[in-house]
């Protein structure tokens, strides 16, 4: 029964014990990034000298947020000197995959040194690691001490703060679109964008989001999947979602009906147009005001997967297809440098 209910957390488990680095290493494509907005750097408080020293690489860090000690991983590159403000990409992990996991499935970190940003990938509170969904949840405020805390002891740019996450990580990016819109400049939600109760951002968030037609967690059409109903419930007690009637919960509004509502927020007009990418993929825009763009990659007969991800591809048979056609890494990259937080 416990075998079951973790699904595909079992399977990532195997691959991670099982791979070498080499493996489960992204591939590598060479795509022109667009050009980065003309916003200032603007230094943290580390580039005063709080940075001096910190040594390049990965490395796990603690923080107490409400009282509570929590962790994450900190993957500082090459480029970091102590005195030139580097860009951050939070990447928050999915319901029970946990950061250890998800650092081998975005790779972000390792993105990050040939791009030259600071990666930050929290982990979620729980038995079954999660995130709080909700705008005023602890997990907000738990994001907004971990943003102080990598300011004062990295310099980064506090103009170029970007959040990113998968499933409900991405449900958590969403949270974070509304909740931090002061302190985030861009966000990229993978196979989990979601509209938030609740939700006012101070400004408009520009956002570019990825999800398969087939996804068997997060349905593309709305609700979750079939497979969801496999997965641990959050109590650590052994039953599943499926046994707390998750397949019983509304069916929700469908990834093209949550993309149009924050293309709404946004002040964008019309309906979405369609742009082929790729054999498999699709790229649908909004007209938007400038810095407001909201954007989708549907990927046809994706499951729930990182497109361009070599781990990814090696869980398929527990999340589903993962598309080479594209990199999320190198398209949320993009996007994340053409919009800078502007004061």
């Amino acid at each position: 029964m416990r075998r079951i209910a973790l699904g595909w957390l079992v399977v990532v488990a195997i691959v991670v014990t099982g791979c070498s680095s080499d493996e489960a290493a992204s591939p590598k494509r060479d795509k022109p990034a667009k050009p980065a907005a003309s916003v200032a750097p603007a230094p943290s408080s580390g580039c005063r000298g709080g940075a001096a020293g910190l040594a390049a690489g990965e490395q796990k860090t603690t923080i107490t947020s409400g009282g509570v000690e929590r962790w994450y991983f900190r993957h500082v590159p090459p480029a970091h000197d102590g005195t030139t403000p580097l860009p951050v990409v939070i990447d928050l992990h999915g319901y029970s995959e946990g950061a250890v996991v998800h650092t081998r499935m975005s790779d972000l970190g390792t993105f990050g040194d040939q791009h030259g940003f600071v990666t930050i990938t929290p982990q979620g509170l729980g038995s079954v690691a999660r995130w709080q969904t909700a705008v005023g949840s602890d997990d907000v405020k738990f994001l907004r001490d971990l943003l102080d805390q990598v300011e004062q002891t990295a310099c980064v740019d506090t103009a170029r703060v970007f959040v990113t996450g998968l499933s409900n990580g991405a449900m958590m990016t969403s949270v974070v679109a509304c909740a931090l819109a002061d302190r985030v400049a861009a966000v990229a939600p993978v196979a989990g964008i979601t509209a938030v109760a609740g939700c006012k951002p101070s400004r408009p968030m520009p956002i570019v989001a990825f999800h398969g037609t087939a996804d068997p967690f997060v349905a593309y059409d709305g609700g979750l999947g079939p497979a969801a109903a496999k997965l641990p419930a959050p109590d650590g007690s052994g039953r599943t979602l499926g046994d707390l009637g998750a397949r019983d919960r509304p069916k929700g509004p469908s990834v093209p009906e949550v993309l149009q509502t924050w293309a709404r927020r946004n002040k964008c007009t019309g309906q979405a147009s369609e742009k082929q990418v790729a054999s498999d993929v699709t790229e649908l825009t909004y007209t938007c005001p400038p810095g407001a763009e909201v954007e989708l990659y549907r990927v046809q007969g994706g499951g729930h997967s990182w497109p361009g991800s070599a781990f990814s591809k090696l869980v398929e048979s527990a999340i589903g297809p993962t598309t080479d056609s594209i990199s999320a890494n190198e398209v949320m990259w993009a996007f994340f440098q053409a919009h800078p937080l502007r004061g």
